[in-house]
């Protein structure tokens, strides 16, 4: 049996180390961009839920109201739409927690008279010994405790998102990713939530402030992430040990 869990550690690190391998000499590649909801979410604009009956508008006019018009409506509203996502963090947060406890006691117990029992006691003790002071005890603790807590993050990004879906009450669900590759090293950029209509700016922007339930993720793929990242040996190793 224990030879056949070796030869089981041994096939599963080694399928583990091929798929490494693969990438070694060779840039991390790129998301297939056709594989996410946001090219879905262009090319399949999905059925209305209310039918509407196409009527021609008066042409008397000099102003159009479509999108292409000096004074038409710009901002995304509809699924497959584009819009900009401002990303500025800057956050502080400063705890700090001290407290002190301390405790002290004394207690004696002594019996000089009581019947003519300490007397009678003291002749059987030991020269020097006597039970007038029967009981003393003296004690005292103390704790100290101090914590603190001092987190600073700061993050500005812009970010093209597309409407992926209109819900029933007129909220849009957005997603926006986007990929930049310096030479070995990927960054990945990925936002996600949901945005109302009319948080949406003139200029087709709206501030991650104003993105409910909204997934922000920086992060990268490459040789240099790669390297800070511990070895799986070693991240099995820091959960399963105890100490």
């Amino acid at each position: 049996m224990s030879f056949k869990w070796a030869l089981f550690t041994i096939l599963v690190f080694s399928f583990g180390a091929c798929a490494r391998l693969e990438g070694v000499g060779q840039a991390p590649g790129f998301t297939h961009v056709y594989a996410g909801d946001e090219y879905f979410a262009m090319t399949h604009p999905g059925l209305p839920e209310i039918a509407t009956v196409a009527r021609a508008e008066p042409q008397a006019s000099l102003w159009d109201r479509g999108r292409s018009s000096l004074l038409g409506e710009r901002r995304a509203g509809a699924r497959g739409d584009i819009l900009t996502v401002v990303v500025e963090i800057d956050d502080r947060a400063e705890i700090s927690n001290r407290s002190n406890r301390s405790r002290s006691g004394e207690e004696t117990l002594s019996m000089p008279q009581l019947l003519g029992l300490p007397q009678r006691l003291d002749e059987q003790l030991p020269s020097g010994a006597t039970s007038a002071n029967a009981v003393s005890t003296d004690q005292s603790s103390s704790s100290t405790g101090a914590g603190s807590v001092r987190r600073n993050e700061k993050l500005t990004l812009r970010i093209a998102a597309t409407v992926v879906e209109v819900m029933r009450n007129g909220v849009l669900r957005i997603q926006g990713t986007q990929e930049v590759r310096v030479n070995f090293e990927l960054r990945e950029l990925i936002v996600t939530g949901f945005v109302r209509p009319g948080d949406i700016s003139r200029q087709n922007e709206i501030t991650y402030d104003k993105i409910a339930a909204a997934r922000i993720s920086y992060g990268g793929r490459g040789q240099i992430t790669d390297v800070q990242q511990p070895r799986i040996g070693q991240q099995i190793a820091d959960i399963i040990l105890p100490f």
